[in-house]
């Protein structure tokens, strides 16, 4: 193949990527709402585990007509540990925060994960991190201490409940890594997404009956929300990140359209649950947008 091929395919396949990117994002933003109208139902360790339970059975069996190949016994324990990051940490630390934080406050601070992936990456692929990305990340972890310290009585003081979303937020950016390692060993994004969920269920699986019990007595409305949550967010959702990872250069580049995330929650936020931000979210995260539209607009073109 001559360069100028290699070269149009790769463009090629940078676009792809950038298309599949924005359309990820709807799922996620709309999921952060559905994920707070199931906490009046179902607990955070056995939501995540119907969410992980459901969303792998469905893609397990839709992979099963298409032919899907399980994963190598010798790579099941990347599946193990990209289920407990991808899933079971991020899962139970995002409900935990969303039972006392706004939508939108969530978003925003998930929405720093791409940024956690990209200074990962800087040290497990030498990723480079040039000048302008650099003070991108200072000026949106920069929003997120204001998040962390300004409450809605616009007084400063640390709320538990936003470092339990950071700790979902980092453990995304884990789960970015393994995928993009899982990718390079050859495994499709369908088989990344549904192994995983799969592996986070049975780390859950002690929850299992709660989360059944849960499930049954619980309103319609709430197991219309799980459904989403499952189907959704997590198997359509995840398999369109784990694609936009194949398909990006760079780690760092499937922050793109992360900025989207946060508007779509706060949107769907009012309209569903009628949550009115605080004004440390409105200052906080529109910092944070900022350091994220510098750090995919600038940085990434000029680096």
């Amino acid at each position: 193949m001559s360069k100028e091929k290699e070269g149009d395919s790769f463009d090629n396949t940078k676009e792809k990527g950038h298309r599949v990117q924005p359309i990820y994002h709807i799922p996620l933003g709309f999921g952060i709402s559905a994920d707070k109208n199931c906490a009046d139902t179902f607990y955070g360790v056995p939501l995540a585990f119907l969410r992980s339970f459901i969303a792998g059975s469905f893609m397990l069996f839709i992979g099963k007509f298409q032919g899907m190949a399980l994963p190598k016994k010798k790579h099941i324990p990347l599946f193990l540990l990209a289920g407990a990051l991808g899933y079971v940490i991020y899962t139970v630390a995002m409900n935990i925060g969303l039972q006392t934080l706004p939508s939108a406050t969530c978003s925003l601070l998930v929405a720093t994960s791409p940024i956690m992936t990209a200074i990962i990456a800087s040290k497990v692929y030498r990723e480079k991190i040039g000048p302008v990305s650099s003070i991108s990340i200072f000026i949106a972890f920069s929003g997120v201490m204001i998040l962390l310290l300004w409450d809605s009585h616009g007084t400063f003081s640390i709320d538990v409940a936003m470092l339990w979303m950071l700790l979902s937020a980092a453990s995304w950016a884990g789960y970015n890594i393994m995928t993009r390692k899982l990718v390079a060993m050859g495994y499709t994004s369908a088989q990344i997404t549904c192994f995983s969920m799969l592996g986070a269920a049975l780390w859950l699986c002690f929850s299992a009956m709660q989360g059944f019990r849960e499930m049954v007595t619980g309103e319609p409305k709430h197991f219309l929300a799980l459904l989403y949550l499952a189907i959704i967010s997590n198997a359509v959702g995840c398999i369109l990140w784990a694609k936009a990872l194949a398909y990006a250069e760079k780690t760092s580049e499937v922050a793109n359209f992360m900025f989207l995330s946060p508007l779509l929650s706060t949107l769907m936020s009012f309209l569903l649950l009628h949550e009115v931000p605080g004004m440390g979210t409105f200052v906080g995260g529109a910092i944070i947008i900022c350091g994220l539209l510098l750090f995919n607009l600038k940085g990434q073109k000029k680096e």
